[in-house]
């Protein structure tokens, strides 16, 4: 599918190292979008970089922490320096750990809590501005916050985990109403099991391995097909606003 008028736009993709976040970088570049990469793993964000300009696209690693607001703001001020205001912002940087409400483990509960939702707001507060000027100059201006399906469905163990997806698919909802109507685009994507690094965060060996057995029965969604779903959202004429979209494997009800 061609997404031309994607060429000249000005990416940040939070949670650029791997996944989701990695797969959109690829593809936003390859359709002539300037792309800031940004998460933790500077070799990994540097590799892809790379990878991006031998193919004759425009890229910048910048190693940030979103749990980490001085970090947040040092790396819009890389992303301003080397390509001016963002106009495109995708929000994928997150964690996903099974914890059992018996087992009450408050580490995992506070780097959900902070990386999910605190790391979404610090990226939201850095970049917003850079949208509502965009939309002011009368260019297309989106936020994209990825969540999952979670946020709808319950899995057992995943409380925590599916509270804090609810909380971003909320954020995306009543961000909708305050930057809607200054024509910046709010869209919320929720995937069902998509293959990524997230089940290599779980060190519950009982939980790994149910996770493993769901993969085993479906076949999964891939990075790329949520990169492609970013990709026509956000390349639609400035008046569409696609709000909301589930994605899920065919065989995942």
């Amino acid at each position: 599918m061609s997404y031309d008028n994607l060429a000249g736009r000005t990416a940040v993709i939070a949670g650029a190292a791997s996944g989701m976040g990695e797969a959109t970088a690829l593809l936003l570049a390859s359709h002539g979008a300037k792309v800031a990469l940004l998460a933790r793993r500077a070799d990994r964000l540097a590799a892809l970089a790379a990878k991006i300009e031998a193919n004759g696209g425009t890229a910048l690693a910048v190693s940030v922490d979103v749990t980490d607001s001085a970090s947040v703001t040092a790396a819009a001020d890389q992303v301003h320096a080397a390509f001016g205001p963002a106009d495109l912002v995708v929000n994928s940087a997150g964690v996903m750990l099974p914890n059992p409400i018996t087992e009450g483990r408050e580490d995992e509960w506070a780097r959900m809590l902070d990386t999910n939702i605190g790391g979404r707001l610090r990226m939201i507060r850095a970049f917003v501005p850079d949208l509502l000027a965009a939309a002011d100059a009368g260019r297309p201006a989106d936020l994209v916050n990825i969540s999952s399906i979670g946020a709808h469905v319950p899995f057992p163990s995943y409380a925590v985990y599916g509270a804090t997806q609810a909380a971003i698919t909320q954020l995306s909802a009543t961000l909708r109403s305050e930057l809607g109507p200054r024509k910046v685009r709010v869209t919320n994507i929720e995937p069902g099991l998509t293959d990524t690094e997230l089940g290599t965060h779980i060190d519950n060996p009982e939980l790994s391995g149910q996770l493993d057995g769901m993969f085993s029965l479906i076949e999964s969604l891939r990075p790329e097909d949520v990169a492609d779903l970013i990709a026509y959202t956000t390349s639609r004429p400035t008046h569409v606003n696609l709000r909301q979209v589930i994605v899920l494997p065919t065989q995942q009800a």
